[in-house]
């Protein structure tokens, strides 16, 4: 019974992923995420009220952004992943969002001092470039995942940790944005769990965010997916720690 169920789940893997909408598995609880002590949604909520020009960095299929309505008179977002570009375009572009599709952090097609605020969740960002179109006494709000984030599903893969993100914590960011010449409102970071209820919401969940394990394959990780399987089965999760952390910034007058 259970090699038929784990050979069923697997499947899953091909399932449709969009934009950035985790609900095949969030919303029948298959996957679910540990509380932390901050809601990025609701930091951004009084900015986005109280701003005149906003950019949100990285906006997916613009799924978080067209819930912080009402928006200021002028709203931009960026997405550097090609197949959500059109997603965040049809989503957002009704709303009145000029949506940007980008292939790199620097050199952003932004006038320089555009914005008066800038929201960034889970994206890649320049300190440098977010400093030039940022008006003066703009403000900068980002909730990053740390280079911590999620590495247990590789230790129990058996797959390489990439190293290359190990450094991203808040302290490094923290140092940059101060190097630029911000000055940090808030600092916070919080170490939580994701846990998988069953190994088809682990296997969607790695197809979703590829760069977790690049060289991902069933085929390759087969026999460490049915050893994860046999342990959900046993104690009813795999867990994972997540790392996030948020800063809030304002640029010098």
């Amino acid at each position: 019974m259970t090699v038929s169920l784990f050979e069923s789940l697997l499947n899953d893997v091909e399932k449709h992923f969009s934009g950035w909408d985790f609900s095949f598995v969030t919303e029948t609880g298959r996957m679910g995420t540990g509380m932390i002590s901050w809601s990025y949604g609701s930091l951004a909520i009084p900015l986005i009220r109280n701003a005149k020009s906003l950019l949100d960095m990285g906006t997916g299929g613009g799924e978080l952004l067209s819930k912080l309505q009402p928006f200021p008179p002028s709203v931009c977002a960026t997405e550097g992943y090609t197949p959500n570009i059109p997603v965040a375009k049809k989503c957002l572009e009704p709303l009145g969002v000029r949506v940007e599709g980008i292939d790199g952090d620097e050199n952003l097609p932004f006038k320089t001092n555009q914005f008066d605020l800038i929201i960034n969740k889970h994206e890649s960002y320049s300190p440098g470039e977010v400093n030039r179109i940022l008006s003066p006494g703009g403000t900068f709000l980002t909730q990053q995942v740390g280079g911590e984030d999620c590495n247990d599903i590789n230790r129990a893969l058996g797959a390489p940790i990439n190293e290359e993100f190990l450094h991203w914590n808040l302290e490094y960011a923290h140092k940059q944005l101060r190097e630029e010449g911000f000055d940090i409102l808030l600092s916070q970071e919080e170490f939580s769990t994701q846990r998988f209820y069953d190994i088809g919401a682990l296997v969607y969940y790695l197809k979703a965010i590829p760069w977790q394990v690049p060289d991902f394959s069933i085929k390759k990780y087969h026999d460490s997916l049915f050893s994860i399987h046999q342990s959900i089965e046993e104690k009813g999760f795999f867990e994972a720690k997540q790392n996030r952390f948020i800063l809030k910034a304002q640029s010098q007058d």
